[in-house]
């Protein structure tokens, strides 16, 4: 094959790069609310609400974005 092991290996990658898709956009989404609460007014939720943003964007943007989906890719091809 074209550097994949294994359908599992190919079946693994693509997995893994639709859970980073899903994991940015659901904290693309959190933070757009928390910078909405925050803006109507001074808010725990808010702040809470972007925390969770931010954690969803660096785990699916860094730590499966990056780390496994891309570097993956490279070292297959």
């Amino acid at each position: 094959m074209n550097g994949f092991g294994s359908l599992a290996e190919l079946l693994s990658v693509l997995l893994r790069a639709l859970a980073a898709g899903l994991l940015t956009a659901v904290g693309v989404l959190t933070e757009t609310a928390g910078i909405g609460n925050l803006l109507a007014g001074p808010s725990v939720f808010g702040l809470w609400e972007v925390a969770m943003g931010a954690l969803l964007l660096y785990v699916g943007i860094y730590m499966l974005g990056y780390r496994e989906v891309w570097l993956g890719l490279r070292s297959a091809a």
